[in-house]
Parts: structure tokens; sequence; C-alpha cells
């Protein structure tokens, strides 16, 4: 079977700690090749550099600074960016975006952060990562007044509207596909990823978090806490999901998602 990349995880969380041991080994016999490691804040940016420096071949580093960090950035926190980058010319820049979810939220302050972000993106041409959290209205505000990636920009797990893609689409928008989204709650957003052109799509586990229901897992190791972690190896099975949902046949799907990843974050190393 075709092997896939994980367009989006965290591999660095300290869940992860017990088991990076046999990661590569678990990934392998699951035809997961490449895994993009987001960073979040200033505190996991080295975390996520160790990763990309143990791992090389299976570990694409993602630096940013998430929406629901932004208040406790550092004065320096954009220039320490810009150094993780230039020490990995292969990073991406992500996960960061706009939440509205979160309690407390300061849009205005999370807005400067993201157009920070974006800017950086756009010059240096980098794989973005968008978190978006009903929050559609400003990210398009965003999108549409600032200057984007040549290559476009990710919406990671993609909760919008199916009427969204359409509006996103000719910006440069790609879409990743999570196994939360398997959950028969999640109708609406299958809806949306049937709207998707097929050269725009991904998926991804956004590992630890985001558990896929009972049938699309493959390994469910625990935390320190004793309770269940997703594992990137629950990939394959996600991606075998989505094509049923679909309705294309499994390796025509595989392919596709493999030659998009290639597409996006540029080939392996």
């Amino acid at each position: 079977m075709t092997q896939l990349g994980d367009a989006h995880n965290h591999l660095q969380d300290p869940r992860f700690v017990p088991h990076l041991r046999d990661l590569a080994r678990s990934l392998e016999s699951a035809g997961v090749t490449r895994c993009i490691v987001n960073g979040t804040c200033e505190a996991d940016w080295p975390r996520v550099r160790d990763l990309a420096i143990r791992l090389p071949g299976l570990v694409q580093p993602s630096f940013g600074l998430h929406p629901w960090n932004c208040t406790g950035r550092s004065p320096g926190w954009l220039t320490s960016l810009q150094g993780h980058l230039d020490a990995f010319p292969r990073a991406g820049l992500g996960e960061c975006g706009l939440d509205r979810w979160i309690e407390g939220f300061d849009l205005d302050d999370q807005t400067g952060v993201f157009r920070s972000q974006l800017a950086l993106a756009a010059t240096r041409n980098l794989p973005l990562t968008i978190h978006c959290l009903r929050a559609w209205g400003p990210l398009l505000e965003c999108l549409r007044r600032n200057p984007l990636p040549e290559r476009g920009f990710l919406l990671h797990s993609y909760g919008g509207s199916p009427e969204l893609v359409d509006e996103l689409v000719p910006l440069g928008a790609w879409f990743s596909f999570s196994g939360a989204f398997l959950h028969p709650r999640k109708q609406k957003v299958r809806e949306a990823f049937r709207r998707v052109p097929a050269d725009r799509l991904l998926v991804e586990t956004d590992a630890p978090d985001m558990l896929p229901p009972a049938d699309a897992r493959f390994r469910l190791p625990s935390g320190p806490d004793g309770r269940p972690i997703n594992h990137p190896a629950n990939l394959p099975a996600i991606a075998d999901a989505l094509a049923g949902i679909l309705a294309v046949p499994t390796q025509t799907l595989r392919r596709q998602l493999a030659r998009n990843f290639t597409t996006f974050f540029g080939p392996p190393p």
C-alpha cells in the first residue's frame, strides 16, 4: 500500500515520552513515513527541534505560536521563531491562527500575532499550518488582506462549513482531515470534505489528541496518567475511512494523499 504522511501532530507532547523509543518502528509497520510535528509555543519549540534532529527522516518540524499561547509569549518571541526556522530550512510555520472558542480570548492580540507569522510564512514561502475555531470571518479577512505563501496554507483539522470551502480554495487553502471527524456527530464536517478538491486534501492525526473512534485505531498507548492517547500510526485507518466517505477506492485516495503531501510540504530529505 502507498505510504502516507501525517500532516499535523504534536509528538513533542510529554505524553509521548514513554513511547518515543519504538515510535519509528510503529510508524514503519503502519506505513507512515513522515510526520509534520507542530510546535505551539516558545517552551516546546526546543522539543520539536530535538525530535527533528533525533528522527530526521521521520520528523519534519514546524514552529509556530498557537492562539491559545499568545498571552504567555516573551518580547522576543518572533526573533526566536525566526531563529528556529533559520536552523531548519525545511521547517514549516505553525501551528498558528485564531480562536474564539477559548475563554477570555483577545482576538485583537491573536490577530496581531497571526499576521506577524503570516507575513513570515509569505516572505519565505513556508508550509503554513493554521488553526481556526469559531473565527472564520476574521480569518478570511486576514487571508484576503495580507500576502500569503505562494504554495498556499493548510487549515488543519478543518471544521468550517461546506460553503466556506468554496471561498477558501481560491485563496490557496489546503484542508486536512482528522480521525475525530469519523465520530457520528461530525456529519457536517464530513460533508465539507466532500467539497474539497482532491488535489487540496491531506490527512492528519493531531496526536496525541483528537482520538478517532475505535474502528479507526491502529494503536492506542497510554499517557503518564494512564489515559489513552492518539498515535500517528492511526493515520492509515483514518485515510481509508476517508476514502469510504468520499466514495473513492482506498489505493486511489492514498496515492492522491501522498502526492499532495509532497506537493505542499516538499519531498523527503
